[in-house]
């Protein structure tokens, strides 16, 4: 518990011309003359804390000039509102207490590379991009739980040992139960169905595991999946559910986190579009799509602004570059470092851009009808919407054996998976479960599964079998959605990936 008599930031524009005491950690600070403004944090905001001297001792404001970064302290003083400042308020000190010194902090105010970040994750949780990405999170994970909960869903945790696939072999994480080989748990939808037989709606949430050899900036190897299943449901009500349920979380983060989507730089208006109903196309539309004239001219004209933001960029850097060769200020000189760290980041993205446009492009335009869509081609649709997209009716022979066949149409399955807009590309992936015990002991046996590790998955289908379908929503490719962030690892506290595991 706090004490008593400490005020929190969230709190300060309940205290405007009160005396206050806030405790936290040195942000940032800078010092001019006989003043000193100190940002300090708390875990819920940030303030600009100004310490004149003749209003602290002597003593005392030479200890904070001297301060480092993330030291932790008590302040004092009187609370008044400005919008200048961080946050809106500021804080007059009248005194202070210095809890426990930092020197040399690793993560400084100036840029720095993702591996550095990455390897100092256990302090990188401090800066402000990672704490407003942590904000929303909480958010969206309380509305994932609030939508269920209050809509008849109930809560089944499904184990994360598994006996047998639920997905594709090949990214099973296979680990050592007593001298007998298991698999971390790529789905809970197999163990869930069980459960929605008994309860009728029902839900899981925990951590995934794909062992995907995947470096591309969409996947990581751990992972967090809400997924509902529903009895007696078709596939027009599955969509219904899935966009009442992503427009639900948008709606509490627009609500609740506006500021800290700001900060990250979120595209809020776009945000503010999501609302049902969304765009629904059939695989084969979407083939026509990537394979379709105004594709071509999409990316065509895609590259062209990627080549005019390089020239920006480049021009911009040059500036920066000529200008540090000058006399300059040093705060105007690390200034201009961060700035330059980030535009030749922003820079190696682009021409990786540039780079990849063509190839997607003809793989676009060579696509064949049978093929999953690929990454690219879900970014190309994705790009072209203002909106999410359900993409329906996929492949039979491209989709899992527990899929719906469609009995209009053999050669596709009832499933699904939703387009986030912007080219974020796959955010949901579901369908209707096939309900037939013979056609799913068919399919089984069609993928060389071992029909004997489904006994039990299949008495669903002997015992009073009804038609049920649910769906997967992957957090933190949502999450990167809704903050406009570039990679998924950002958006989970310990990232878990092919080729880096750091802390």
């Amino acid at each position: 518990m706090t004490d008593n008599n400490t005020t929190h930031i969230e709190q300060l524009k309940n205290h405007v011309g009160q005396e206050a005491t806030l405790k936290g950690w040195l942000y940032n600070s800078r010092a001019s003359g006989k003043i000193q403004f100190l940002i300090i944090r708390d875990g819920t905001g940030l303030c600009q804390c100004i310490v004149e001297k003749g209003n602290v001792s002597d003593e005392l404001f030479d200890q904070l000039k001297h301060l480092g970064q993330e030291s932790s302290l008590s302040v004092t003083g009187t609370i008044r509102a400005d919008e200048r400042s961080v946050g809106g308020y500021e804080m007059a000190v009248t005194n202070a207490y210095i809890i426990a010194p930092a020197t040399d902090y690793p993560i400084t105010p100036k840029s720095h590379g993702i591996d550095f970040l990455l390897k100092h994750r256990h302090l990188h949780f401090r800066s402000q991009n990672q704490w407003c990405i942590g904000k929303i999170r909480h958010t969206v994970i309380d509305a994932i739980r609030r939508f269920y909960n209050d809509n008849g869903f109930t809560l089944i945790d499904t184990p994360i040992l598994m006996a047998a696939a639920g997905e594709d072999e090949q990214s099973l994480f296979e680990v050592d139960y007593f001298g007998k080989p298991l698999f971390l748990a790529q789905t809970g939808q197999l163990h869930l169905e069980t459960a929605a037989m008994s309860f009728g709606k029902v839900y899981c949430f925990g951590p995934t595991f794909r062992a995907e050899k995947s470096k591309t900036r969409r996947h990581l190897t751990e992972f967090w999946m809400v997924e509902p299943e529903v009895a007696f449901i078709e596939l027009d009500g599955l969509l219904e559910l899935a966009e009442n349920f992503v427009s639900f979380i948008i709606a509490r983060v627009l609500q609740d986190n506006r500021s800290q989507l700001e900060t990250l730089g979120a595209d809020i208006a776009a945000l503010e579009k999501i609302t049902p109903p969304f765009y629904r196309l059939t695989y084969t539309e979407a083939v026509d799509i990537l394979t379709s004239e105004k594709a071509r001219e999409f990316l065509a004209g895609q590259l062209e602004e990627f080549k005019n933001q390089k020239q920006i960029i480049e021009n911009r850097i040059a500036e920066l570059e000529e200008e540090q060769k000058g006399q300059i200020k040093q705060w105007k000189r690390d200034k201009n470092a961060a700035e330059l760290i980030e535009l030749r980041s922003e820079l190696a993205e682009v021409d990786t851009k540039i780079e990849n446009n063509p190839k997607h492009a003809q793989l676009a335009a060579e696509f064949q009808w049978g093929k999953d869509l690929g990454g690219s081609d879900e970014t190309i649709i994705s790009q072209m919407h203002d909106k999410p997209i359900f993409v329906t009716h996929y492949p039979k022979l491209a989709k899992a054996f527990y899929m719906k066949a469609d009995r209009a149409n053999e050669d596709v399955v009832l499933n699904f998976d939703m387009l986030a807009p912007a080219g974020f590309g796959e955010i949901i992936g579901g369908s209707i479960r096939e309900d037939d015990y013979d056609r799913l002991v068919a399919r089984i046996h069609e993928q060389n599964l071992k029909v004997e590790n489904y006994d039990w998955y299949l008495d669903i289908r002997k015992y009073g079998s009804v038609p049920h379908g649910g769906f997967g929503l992957g957090v933190e490719r949502t999450i990167a959605w809704l903050t406009s962030q570039k990679h998924i690892r950002q958006c989970i506290p310990f990232p878990r990936m092919m080729d880096k595991v750091y802390i």
